[in-house]
């Protein structure tokens, strides 16, 4: 492969928060330094599970302790664009970038308060499945209405 095709230069553009429709405070611990003097790497995924549950119970309406519904985390990824630190102000931004019947590929981002590029950008994708069975079903109809507000290229 040349360097056209892989490396930094293939990146995407590091995201802005126009590309975000949802954001929520995040607030920075003590402990989620690492020895480095920096925000470890797998409290990013905390984060973005939290910035996604937050839209989810209260934007979709998930009744997570008492729902016949619930999602499951099948995959993720993220890519790190800046150094974050306790006690840093953060905001956690979602988007929905595909919307199927049990299942919905997020979005998921970290800016540091007042900043317009993320610091972080990271993508999961949840199956809906029944509570008891762990078997895909179609998410509810509320939800799904939530989630096509914040689907990439909707006019919300």
């Amino acid at each position: 492969m040349t360097a056209a095709n892989n490396g930094p230069a293939a990146r995407k553009p590091v995201g802005r928060r126009e590309d975000y429709g949802y954001f929520t405070p995040i607030t920075t611990r003590w402990h989620d330094n690492d020895i480095y003097g920096h925000i470890n790497n797998v409290t990013y995924y905390s984060y973005f599970d939290s910035v996604a549950n937050h839209f989810l119970i209260h934007e979709g309406e998930l009744d997570i302790h008492e729902g016949a519904v619930i999602g499951m985390v099948v995959s993720s990824g993220c890519n790190y664009h800046a150094a974050l630190a306790y006690p840093d102000r953060l905001e956690g931004a979602l988007r929905v970038n595909r919307l199927g019947n049990s299942s919905v590929e997020y979005g998921v981002a970290v800016f540091r308060e007042g900043e317009d590029t993320a610091a972080a950008e990271g993508h999961f994708t949840h199956v809906f499945v029944d509570r008891g069975t762990r078997r895909p079903v179609a998410m509810p109809e509320g939800l799904r209405g939530a989630l096509g507000g914040l689907l990439v290229g909707s006019d919300g």
